[in-house]
C-alpha cells in the first residue's frame, strides 16, 4: 500500500483569491524491515513514546505547582541530555536523538494548539489537552534531514536502525525534508517522506483543459451528484463489512487480557477496519481524479463535516468521509490549475428554485425523503439535480466576483 498525500498551504489575499505559495507533500510507501530491524524499530517507538510522555507529565507538574510551562530547550536538556545519564533513562542512548527531539517539538505544537483553540486563535473545533501516548495501536517516528538519507541502492538509511528496504511506487519530486517511519495496529511498516514543492512547478501530468464546469452536491443515497445528473453511487465499505467486524470484536471480547489468542483477535479486528480504511481511501482518489480531469470548475458547498458527524445519521456521515472527499479535491484542484469555490453552507441549494429563483423546495428533517418536488412556477425538480444547478451557478457567480475584485486590485 502507497501513496501521496498533499498539505497546501492556501492564503487569503485582498483580491479574494487563493495562491499558493508552498506545498507540502507527503508520499507514503510500504517498507519491509528485517528481524533485527523490527526490534530497533519497536525500541524507538518506545522511547519516543517515553520521551513525549515524560514532556507532558513535566508541563502537568509544572501547571500543578503554580510555576510557568517549561520551555522545550529546557525539557531537551532534562529529558534527553540529562535522562541519557541516569540508570533509569540509559537505554535512551541506543536510539537516535533526532526523532527523540522532534516527540518534543510535537508536544510543543500540541499545546500551542490547545491553547490557541482556548483563546479563540485556532479555526476549527476546540483542542483538548494533549494526552499521554499507548504502546498499542500506531506507532510513530519522525526524522529529519539529519537523521535519514536515500541511498543509491533504492533503501532508506535510518540512523541506528540501518538501511530499510522499500516498495517505490513512484519518484518523489523533490529532496525530502523529513522521513516518517510508521507501525500500524496491524504490524505493517510504512515510511513517509514530506517534500516542499515551489510555487509554479509542475505537480501532476499535464492534463487537457476542459471548458465545462460541475457543481458538486453531496448526500448519504447518492455520494455525489455533478453536472448532467451524473451520480456517484455511495459504496459504504464499513457497512459491507459490519457483520464481519460484529463477529470479529465478539470473539475479541471473549479472550483472556494478555493472552496469544487475544493479540491474533485484536489483529484481525484491526485488520478489518484498515481494509474497510484502504478501500475508501483508494475509492475517494479515483472519483476525485476523474472529476479534476473532466472540470475546469468545481463548485461545492461548505459543509460542516464535524456537526454532520456528531448529529443525526452520524455513523453514515462518517463512514462517507466527506470531509476526506472535499480535502483531497481541493488539493488536487489546486495542483491541476482548477477553480475550485466553496459556496456558502447557509446558500438554500436544496431549496431554491433554479428556474424562478423563489424558495419553495423542500425544508426542515421532516421532508429529507421528498426526491421530487414541484415548485409554485410549475417547474418540476429533482432534489439533487436542483441542488447541483444552483450551486455551480452560485460558484460562477463568486468566481467572477473574485475576478473583477482581483482586476480592479491589479489596475490600482
Amino acid at each position: 500500500m502507497s501513496g501521496a498525500l498533499a498539505r497546501v498551504s492556501l492564503t487569503r489575499v485582498p483580491s479574494l483569491t487563493w495562491y499558493v505559495p508552498a506545498m507540502h507533500l507527503r508520499y507514503r510507501f510500504r517498507a519491509y524491515p528485517t528481524a533485527p530491524q523490527r526490534i530497533s524499530l519497536a525500541r524507538l517507538f518506545g522511547c519516543v513514546r517515553v520521551v513525549y510522555n515524560d514532556a507532558v507529565a513535566a508541563r502537568k507538574s509544572a501547571r500543578a505547582a503554580g510555576l510557568p510551562y517549561p520551555t522545550t530547550a529546557m525539557l531537551d536538556r532534562r529529558l534527553i541530555t540529562e535522562a541519557k545519564q541516569t540508570p533509569e533513562r540509559e537505554w535512551l542512548t541506543e536510539v537516535s536523538t533526532v526523532p527523540l527531539q522532534q516527540a518534543l517539538r510535537d508536544c510543543h505544537a500540541a499545546y500551542r494548539a490547545f491553547f490557541d483553540s482556548r483563546r479563540g486563535r485556532r479555526r476549527g473545533p476546540n483542542v483538548g489537552p494533549p494526552r499521554f501516548r499507548r504502546r498499542s495501536h500506531r506507532q510513530t517516528a519522525r526524522f529529519t534531514r539529519n537523521g535519514f538519507s536515500l541511498r543509491p541502492n533504492g533503501r532508506v538509511y535510518l540512523a541506528k536502525v540501518g538501511e530499510l528496504a522499500v516498495r517505490w511506487s513512484r519518484e518523489l519530486p523533490a529532496v525530502p525534508s523529513s522521513a516518517t517511519v510508521e507501525r500500524t495496529a496491524t504490524g505493517n511498516f510504512f515510511v513517509s517522506f514530506v517534500v516542499v514543492v515551489e510555487p509554479g512547478a509542475e505537480l501532476l501530468d499535464p492534463l487537457p483543459v476542459p471548458e465545462a464546469d460541475t457543481g458538486i452536491d453531496l448526500g448519504l443515497h447518492e455520494f455525489a451528484v455533478l453536472r448532467g445528473g451524473k451520480v456517484i453511487e455511495n459504496p459504504r465499505f464499513f457497512k459491507r463489512m459490519e457483520r464481519r467486524l460484529a463477529k470479529a470484536q465478539r470473539m475479541l471480547s471473549r479472550k483472556t487480557a494478555g493472552s496469544a489468542n487475544r493479540e491474533k483477535a485484536r489483529l484481525n479486528v484491526a485488520r478489518i477496519h484498515e481494509k474497510a480504511g484502504y478501500r475508501r481511501s483508494d475509492w475517494i482518489h479515483k472519483h476525485v481524479k476523474t472529476i479534476v480531469a473532466e472540470n475546469q470548475g468545481i463548485f461545492v458547498e461548505d459543509l460542516h463535516v464535524g456537526a454532520l458527524s456528531r448529529g443525526l445519521h452520524a455513523k453514515s456521515f462518517r463512514e462517507a468521509a466527506f470531509g476526506i472527499f472535499l480535502r483531497r479535491l481541493e488539493v488536487k484542484a489546486v495542483r491541476a490549475g482548477r477553480s475550485f469555490r466553496r459556496v456558502d453552507r447557509y446558500f438554500p441549494s436544496t431549496r431554491l428554485c433554479s428556474a424562478c429563483a423563489a424558495v419553495t423546495g423542500p425544508r426542515g428533517l421532516g421532508e429529507l425523503k421528498v426526491c421530487n418536488w414541484i415548485c409554485e412556477c410549475g417547474a418540476v425538480h429533482d432534489r439533487d439535480a436542483n441542488a447541483e444547478l444552483n450551486l455551480r451557478r452560485e460558484g460562477r457567480r463568486l468566481e467572477n466576483e473574485c475576478r473583477m475584485v482581483a482586476a480592479g486590485h491589479a489596475e490600482t
